[in-house]
């Protein structure tokens, strides 16, 4: 793992870590923190000699690396102890962990037995600094873990303050409405949090070997580490998956830093969720935050990221059957359960079991008041039902933990006051530790188990109550069943936690409707034992056959289907800070270079100049449309030169381009939709294609203006031969609903009519069949070539995906251009296109046009100036009365 180590090369030659400070050993001797990918020396500190460096090389090249996999979560799947006496530390693995049971699951699935898995994380425990080497490669050398030591309190502010305070109660639609509720913002929690991830980052650097590895980052803790992990290594194969809910738009746009942790998720390649509701969530905020739209691509969810793919993975975590059954298995769960049969069973007790953390949003309270309203409304069940809460302890702490504690010891001690009997305790709350196999013990003995939370991410109680009323041949003898009986269970479920939809045969609830719940614990207890076994029945196939290792091995799959392309695609990032995000592009796909096209320029003699207008020469955000007298000046100059031929194509319509360049008198104004004019400012416009009858707007029209008038924030914009409906500034989902259904809406009443209805970023738009700018490209170039004019200079810049049309026309039209042509279709932006150049935004582009103008007018300041009617004579050559 050592020999094929990266880092960063800018840290090695700045002497850092990233924090001034370099990175701590791991173990006696400190891993290589350069580049060793095969013929690359893999030691700079001189500790191994030229025959070990040799050998490590060959054997990394002769053999195919094993696929590995580096697991990153905010703890290790490790337990830690100090040795008796002080001397030293023992560590063993937390068989509790997910990121363990993923490990030993996820290695029965066929091809997988071989994969190599790297922990990253923090450890529970604060390790003195003098002991960080030692620990850092007994871990790395025992278990493959690599620690992230943390100082006390950046780790207090990171954890207990930033993600306690600001991001778990927020993703649980909890809003920070007073100092006391939540807590309001803190900077300096979210600089904690920042500097926690970088830490993570730099571990990271220590162990991955960027071209072979997949990284999976879990939770919330780590929102922001893919952003340090792109930006060290563009191709980096990494997958994100929350564990947590994600809060719908509304919640999650009051963050302040919201903008920073949607586009670091996006660095991933791969985002996981457990549900589609919190997927849901997620892309509606990069949708109105952002600006990104979602499509589905064979049954996969793909965002597009400046060329980049980013997949949408939903599918929830389940259990560790093999674990839950051997835990099944052990001695100390037979005599557990048989001492609950005794305490309940025997006494005619029916047991209600409630498993939750102490905190506020699992709805402890909510339960007890429910029961209460149960054993008030249904006499029948006092004496005979009891509630078992098991309180685990809560992972947070604060005001809000201790007021839901209060209130629960309180409601406990009201419901057994009133309904208590002689050997009779309605509910019996369990505030201590318990042991794993003690809770599987109360699985197997409750009726029903009660999950009542009122927002909660995947909670795993009820696939292992299912798994524990399965049993095996032990648990059955001690519970006197026979071989062949059929076993049962009931769930009583919050609507509003992840495991819920793929639980159907529970009872779903609405934990805040008392009422409701009191009622679903009724008609759990009320249940005839087939419906109970049926419904047992349908939950155990579904957890038995998505088990951790089947969600596991799904992700990986999905993240190295995403990944495939990483290696054909050119990337670089663009971006500071939080804001960094890669560009991945077609190889052929680069920047123009105006020393090149400034050559060209000057080395070739007809040239003809194609510019898109919005998007182009003016940004698409500009309120006002009209050109600078900046712009017409340049233009002017440019067309000046009588070896240009400089066409302005846009969908604006005529009158409006006249209006604007009519200073430009050599300019010729082509339309989108067919139509151009010749450069004297009296001439008129012809047609590239016959006139068409326009009357089809009276009917698309009316239908659109229907559509704006009930779509707050769209307009419609006739332009000439086309009409267009926008809804830029529409609520984006109800924008773009309302287009799907208009275009739907437009093709049916347009269908007798020879036009096309077609649905871009948000707009739709209604023009004559078969034109585009691409057929204003081909004619014009068709009728040079007519007139005997070969271009040996072509030009064409634009913004959009109508541009594309005149990029492929220039870029195939070899016969009708000179020889030694050059030909350049530059697009804006970096993005995907059919142009093969691109320039950064339309600043760049007027700079570009600005310099062209200056090396014309520099070429012909010696010159005298071409004769008017020879201009006009040319171009009226060039572009001839065309028939109508």
């Amino acid at each position: 793992m050592v020999s094929r180590s990266y880092s960063n090369l800018l840290e090695l030659a700045s002497g850092g870590g990233g924090g001034g400070e370099p990175l701590p050993s791991l173990g006696r001797r400190r891993i290589p923190r350069v580049v060793t990918a095969s013929g690359i020396v893999p030691d700079l500190d001189g500790s191994d000699d030229d025959t070990d460096a040799a050998s490590a090389a060959s054997d990394h090249s002769s053999h195919a690396p094993r696929e590995r996999t580096i697991i990153v979560a905010n703890q290790l799947p490790i337990r830690a102890s100090r040795r008796a006496g002080g001397g030293g530390w023992e560590f063993s693995w937390d068989e509790d962990s997910l990121l363990l049971q993923l490990k030993d699951s996820l290695r029965e699935h066929p091809g997988r037995a071989d994969m190599e898995f790297v922990y990253v994380g923090g450890l529970r425990d604060d390790v003195p600094a003098a002991d960080h080497d030692e620990v850092a490669h007994q871990l790395l050398e025992g278990f493959r873990c690599v620690p992230t030591f943390l100082p006390a309190d950046l780790r207090s502010r990171f954890y207990h303050g930033f993600c306690k305070q600001q991001l778990w109660p927020l993703f649980h639609y909890m809003l920070p409405l007073s100092p006391e509720l939540g807590g309001r913002f803190d900077r300096t929690l979210w600089q904690a949090y920042v500097s926690v991830n970088k830490i993570f980052a730099d571990k990271i650097l220590e162990v991955i070997s960027p071209e072979e590895d997949y990284v999976w980052v879990h939770d919330y803790h780590l929102m922001i580490l893919p952003t340090f992990l792109r930006k060290r290594f563009n191709r980096v194969k990494l997958g994100f998956f929350l564990h947590s809910p994600f809060p719908s738009s509304e919640i999650y746009k009051t963050l302040p830093v919201r903008e920073e942790l949607l586009r670091s998720l996006l660095n991933a390649d791969l985002i996981g969720f457990h549900t589609f509701d919190y997927a849901r969530h997620f892309l509606s905020c990069c949708g109105r935050m952002l600006g990104l739209k979602y499509e589905s691509r064979r049954g996969y969810i793909a965002l597009e990221y400046y060329g980049r793919t980013v997949t949408i993975k939903i599918l929830p975590v389940v259990v560790h059957l093999k674990q839950l059954q051997s835990v099944l298995n052990l001695t100390e769960t037979g005599v557990k359960v048989a001492e609950l049969l005794k305490q309940f069973c025997d006494q005619n007790r029916l047991l209600l079991l409630g498993v939750d953390d102490m905190d506020i949003f699992k709805g402890i309270s909510l339960k007890l008041l429910a029961f209460e309203q149960l054993l008030m409304q249904h006499p029948e069940w006092r004496g005979r039902v009891v509630l078992v809460q098991i309180a685990n302890p809560a992972r947070g702490r604060g005001k809000d933990v201790k007021e839901v504690q209060d209130e629960s010891y309180a409601m406990v001690r009201r419901i057994n006051d009133a309904f208590g009997q002689p050997g009779y305790q309605p509910v019996i709350l369990i505030d201590r530790p318990l042991q794993f196999y003690e809770r599987m013990a109360y699985y197997v003995v409750a009726e029903c188990c009660l999950v009542t939370a009122v927002r909660d991410g995947m909670n795993l109680i009820p696939y292992e109550y299912i798994i524990a009323r399965q049993g095996n041949e032990k648990i059955d003898r001690i519970l006197g069943l026979s071989p062949s009986a059929r076993k049962k269970s009931m769930l009583v479920l919050s609507e509003f936690i992840g495991c819920s939809p793929s639980l159907s045969g529970a009872i779903r609830v609405n934990p805040w409707n008392v009422d409701a719940v009191a009622d679903a614990m009724d008609s759990a207890l009320e249940m005839p034992e087939g419906e109970k076994v049926l419904r047992h029945e349908k939950h155990h196939k579904y957890v038995s056959t998505h088990d951790v290792g089947y969600w596991a091995n799904s992700f990986l799959q999905d993240l190295e289907r995403t990944c495939l392309d990483h290696s054909r695609r050119r990337c670089w990032g663009i971006g500071f800070g939080l804001r960094f995000r890669v560009v991945a592009l077609d190889p052929n796909f680069k920047k123009l270079a105006v020393e090149h096209l400034v050559s060209a320029y000057r080395r070739t003699t007809t040239r003809i100049i194609l510019l898109d207008y919005d998007g182009t020469l003016m940004p698409q955000t500009s309120f006002g449309k009209s050109p600078s007298s900046k712009t017409i000046d340049m233009l002017c100059s440019l067309c000046r030169d009588q070896n240009n031929m400089v066409f302005l194509v846009s969908a604006k319509k005529r009158s409006t381009l006249d209006e604007w360049f009519s200073p430009c008198e050599n300019i010729g104004l082509a339309g989108e939709h067919g139509y151009f004019l010749r450069l004297r400012r009296d001439a008129e416009w012809e047609t590239c294609v016959p006139v068409t009858d326009c009357s089809w707007k009276q009917i698309a029209e009316p239908v659109m203006k229907t559509y704006t008038e009930t779509t707050d924030g769209s307009t419609i914009e006739d332009k000439e031969t086309a009409i267009v409906w926008s809804y830029e500034d529409a609520d984006p989902d109800f924008g773009s609903c309302q287009a799907k259904e208009l275009h739907d809406h437009l093709e049916s009443v347009l269908a007798n009519e020879p036009v096309t209805v077609k649905a871009g970023l948000n707009h739709v738009e209604v023009k004559p069949q078969g034109v585009s700018k691409g057929l204003v490209a081909k004619r014009l170039l068709s009728t040079m070539e007519e007139n005997g004019l070969l271009p040996d200079f072509v030009l064409c810049i634009g913004d959009d995906r109508s541009d594309d049309d005149m990029f492929e026309v220039i870029s195939t039209a070899a016969n009708r251009l000179s020889l030694d042509a050059e030909v350049f279709a530059c697009t804006v932006g970096r993005k995907p296109s059919k142009a093969k150049y691109y320039l950064d935004d339309p600043a760049d582009i007027v700079r570009l046009i600005q310099g062209l103008a200056n090396v014309s007018d520099e070429m012909h300041s010696v010159l005298p100036p071409p004769d008017a009617a020879d201009t006009v004579l040319r171009w009226n050559n060039t572009c001839p009365q065309l028939p109508q």
